[in-house]
């Protein structure tokens, strides 16, 4: 599969522009946290600094790489893609830059507000997988990968929501720290729930759903959102579809996508729970109390 991606040449492989833009969230994070940081609260410990390189390279590797290519050829990787890119790159993000800093960015009186209300663990909850759902409709879906900005919109969204709702396990600061351990192992449960209708839609389904991995013009659509104009035109006479590159079945790919997915989101989920419940039990073990003051936040 590797040589028959070379045809698509470098800007489609590896997204230079895609690189740059990570590269200048390195550097912000560099400088808010090194040379631009109003105080010593501000500097990243060793940690802090490789869980959030850690998240943009992840998220280099998630949307500028081959994966993002691959995800417009085959549902599997699509859905791949989709598990660390919602579900994993906001927490090593979150967790990635000092308390204060985020204190600093979030403590303004625009920014503050909306967030108060966006971060409801409830509403954050519906919103993220409500939305992540209805992705999945396949008329929803097809119509998303046929417009470049229709699917730059909704991947945007689908990321800040995601945010939103690791707030409530993650909270960057005391004012969203807003659910006990107890609480935050329910919310993880119920977010399994949530998205476990969308991944049987997709396991059980005998046909299959999406015209974008299935009928060429709707799948040429979907590889223009990456692969250059001038590159795709030199080829349409010569690809045929996703068979092209891979030998699996569309509706064997399409239920593998939704049990990689389901696989990944519990294998995901399940080490957050036993990263909160073993952080509850050692402060139990310490005496300490819950929630952590403000004072502790800015010190982590």
């Amino acid at each position: 599969m590797w040589l028959e991606l070379q045809i698509f040449g470098f800007r489609a492989l590896w997204s230079p522009y895609y690189m740059l833009f990570i590269a200048v969230l390195a550097l912000i994070y560099f400088y808010l946290t090194g040379p631009g940081k109003k105080r010593e609260e501000e500097k990243a410990s060793g940690s802090q600094q490789l869980m959030f390189y850690t998240g943009l390279i992840l998220l280099y590797i998630i949307k500028g790489s081959p994966i993002d290519l691959l995800s417009h050829i085959m549902f599997t990787a699509h859905m791949t893609q989709m598990a660390l890119y919602y579900l994993l790159v906001p927490i090593l993000i979150i967790k990635g830059v000092p308390f204060a800093t985020w204190k600093r960015i979030l403590d303004r009186p625009v920014i503050r507000p909306v967030l108060n209300f966006l971060t409801t663990p409830l509403l954050s909850l519906l919103l993220f997988n409500g939305l992540f759902s209805m992705y999945h409709v396949p008329v929803v879906f097809d119509f998303a990968k046929s417009n470049e900005l229709i699917h730059a919109g909704i991947s945007t969204l689908l990321l800040f929501l995601a945010f939103c709702m690791w707030v409530s396990v993650f909270p960057p600061s005391k004012q969203f720290d807003r659910l006990s351990p107890i609480l935050k192992i329910g919310f993880i449960f119920a977010n399994g729930v949530l998205i476990t209708p969308a991944c049987a839609l997709i396991i059980f389904a005998d046909t299959p759903l999406y015209a974008t991995y299935t009928q060429s013009g709707a799948w040429m659509d979907a590889l223009s959102l990456c692969v250059p104009a001038g590159v795709l035109e030199g080829l349409a006479g010569s690809l045929s579809g996703p068979e092209f590159f891979t030998p699996i079945p569309l509706v064997e790919d399409q239920q593998l996508g939704g049990i990689i997915m389901k696989v990944m989101q519990e294998i995901i989920f399940g080490a957050i729970i036993a990263y909160i419940f073993f952080n509850w039990f050692n402060k139990d073990e310490r005496g300490m109390v819950d929630p952590v003051p403000e004072a502790a936040y800015e010190q982590r």
